[in-house]
């Protein structure tokens, strides 16, 4: 057999073996920080599909003593799932908020099933920081966000 065959039928079995481990499972992110990342990247492609694969929709729905799209008086109620993928995509307050600031992605901290991911949202006009803890548990095996907290 040819060498140059022979490698290339290598790096062919190499690459489908990495992405059958990584899609034959089903499982999603592998930690939670990369799920608050894959987050992020579905808002800018506004893909709610994907936001409603790494999002708890149900815990989302609930009542909030505080409103997740940050510099709001007024906690928001949201009717239903679609309303909350409304927000986070396209023109929703929420993205439209969350995008105008810089966004750091830092301590993850996970207790079992259950995790807290750190962002910091930079307002770099008004040198002001604000702190949130996206949490995080384990869903049919993968990390769904079901909360967005401040940090005071």
């Amino acid at each position: 057999m040819d060498k140059r065959f022979i490698k290339q039928a290598f790096v062919g079995l190499f690459v489908t073996l990495l992405v059958v481990s990584g899609c034959s499972t089903g499982s999603g992110p592998a930690d939670p920080r990369a799920a608050v990342i894959s987050m992020f990247g579905a808002m800018e492609k506004n893909d709610k599909p994907a936001l409603a694969h790494l999002l708890d929709l149900a815990e989302l729905m609930k009542a909030s003593q505080e409103d997740y799209a940050l510099k709001t008086d007024q906690p928001r109620q949201f009717s239903s799932p679609e309303d909350i993928l409304e927000d986070l995509t396209g023109e929703g307050k929420t993205k439209k908020r969350w995008f105008a600031l810089q966004r750091i992605v830092s301590d993850v901290e996970v207790n079992g099933d259950q995790a807290e991911v750190e962002v910091t949202f930079v307002d770099k006009d008004e040198s002001k920081g604000y702190r949130t803890k996206f949490g995080l548990h384990i869903v049919n095996d993968r990390w769904k966000i079901y909360t967005f907290k401040t940090i005071p």
